[in-house]
């Protein structure tokens, strides 16, 4: 890194990779993940706050993610098609149109349940579209050689965000209520779409014409059957992704609500994950494990401590640890399953393949979620707590036995699969980011 003179003063220049593209990618995806981290809390209290039970905090949590499941397959296939950026441009625009209906009625203490599930529900349909686009982008905007290092700084960045954003909102929603933290959320959607919409789009290949929508989404699936590895992790999330989601998105703010002292003790747990995020993005910046595959699933099974320790429940303190815990080692994955992304998935297919990962993710998570008020009832919500916790451990070791898990390994240099060959911008070489590396949705495979 290189020192810039300006008016006698000295400042240190970003990177030689990080373009301009880049630069902008990471602070909207920055925005957007300081705004999201807080109006997840925030959508959940609102439904407890007009009257809702656990149940109704599930239905409104699977209306956003129904569209998501069944728009996510066409998203991936028109991101392959249209210029990324402008589908990302769009899909902020419904999130903030969204959101800042929703942010109204709460504030104006009028929101009724299935406004609120009809909200979510389009927020969800954006996503589905932006999702894709996002993993198209990012790793788009870097030179191969770099994309490790760009996607693990790109990662501290938003999940740094969500550190202040958690703690905030939890903070706020105490404060003021959860519909201004929605409100938040709504505008930093508006600041993120302007930022992309400034993208320069001019070094990007060409794409060649599809053969229709149809045939693009049977060509994207023909590219994750063949790899083994590949669908093997995504149905393994299908499910963990499914009991994470209930666990935090239903029973864990009730269990704050009832133990833990309410919604700022929860986001001060959320924001210790985000804490660990950044702490793991910062030990992948410079551990490259030869294994890529093998130590990121080592490092999902810490992912059953948070259900467990609302399970119990502990005291803040240790469900705070597990959550910082949780966020360390999930992060190692995160980057070590788009590293293995990158280098195994051609460029012009990777929107369609993504748009799979997505699908395979969060295809359970609203059965999950509108289920986890009925189990909680039928089962009592410890056991239900201990059951993903138990699902998370078992899938986790299941997955260890594919062959491709254990034995694929990292090429000469992070990154330099077909990704990154041949994918020049602004006038360079350049990058790319995870699903959920955006910071506008929750965690997927990736």
């Amino acid at each position: 890194m290189t020192d810039r003179k300006r008016g006698g003063a000295t400042r240190p220049a970003r990177p030689a990779w990080a373009g301009r593209n880049y630069t902008l990618l990471t602070a909207a995806a920055v925005i957007t993940g300081l705004g999201n981290s807080g109006a997840l809390i925030a959508a959940a209290f609102a439904v407890l706050a007009s009257g809702g039970d656990g149940t109704d905090v599930g239905l409104v949590a699977a209306a956003r993610t129904v569209p998501l499941v069944v728009l996510l397959l066409v998203g991936g296939a028109v991101a392959d098609r249209l210029p990324r950026h402008r589908v990302m441009v769009a899909a902020n625009a419904l999130n903030c149109l969204s959101q800042g209906v929703f942010a109204a009625l709460v504030i104006s203490g009028r929101a009724e349940l299935w406004q609120m599930a009809v909200l979510s529900a389009l927020g969800g349909a954006g996503h589905a579209f932006f999702a894709p686009a996002a993993e198209g982008m990012v790793l788009s905007s870097v030179r191969g050689e770099q994309a490790g290092r760009a996607f693990a700084l790109f990662r501290m960045g938003v999940n740094g965000a969500s550190i202040g954003g958690a703690a905030l909102g939890g903070a706020l929603i105490a404060a003021v209520g959860p519909g201004w933290v929605l409100a938040v959320d709504a505008a930093a959607f508006a600041v993120a779409g302007a930022l992309r919409a400034f993208l320069d789009l001019r070094g990007m290949p060409d794409r060649a014409p599809g053969g229709g929508l149809l045939g693009d989404l049977r060509d994207g699936w023909r590219e994750v059957v063949g790899r083994p590895w590949l669908w093997a992790v995504v149905l393994q999330f299908s499910v963990v992704n499914a009991v994470v989601a209930a666990a935090e998105a239903v029973y864990g703010p009730q269990v704050a609500e009832e133990h833990l002292g309410g919604a700022e003790p929860w986001g001060v747990a959320l924001a210790a994950y985000g804490a660990g995020t950044v702490l793991g993005g910062l030990l992948m910046t410079r551990w490259k494990p030869r294994r890529i595959l093998l130590a990121g699933t080592l490092c999902v099974f810490p992912l059953a401590l948070p259900s467990a320790a609302l399970a119990v429940p502990v005291p803040v303190a240790w469900l705070v640890a597990a959550m910082f815990a949780t966020g360390v080692t999930l992060e190692v994955f995160g980057v070590t399953w788009m590293t293995a992304l990158h280098q195994e998935v051609p460029e012009e297919k990777f929107s369609r393949v993504s748009a799979y990962d997505w699908l395979g993710s969060i295809a359970l998570v609203p059965v999950a979620t509108a289920a986890a008020g009925p189990v909680e009832a039928l089962v009592g919500r410890p056991a239900a707590l201990w059951g993903c916790s138990a699902l998370v451990v078992l899938l986790t070791a299941a997955v260890l036995c594919v062959p491709d898990v254990r034995n694929l390994t990292r090429r000469g240099t992070a990154g330099g699969g077909p990704v990154a060959s041949g994918a020049p911008a602004e006038g360079q070489p350049t990058v790319k980011a995870p699903s959920g590396g955006s910071g506008e949705g929750m965690a997927s495979a990736s």
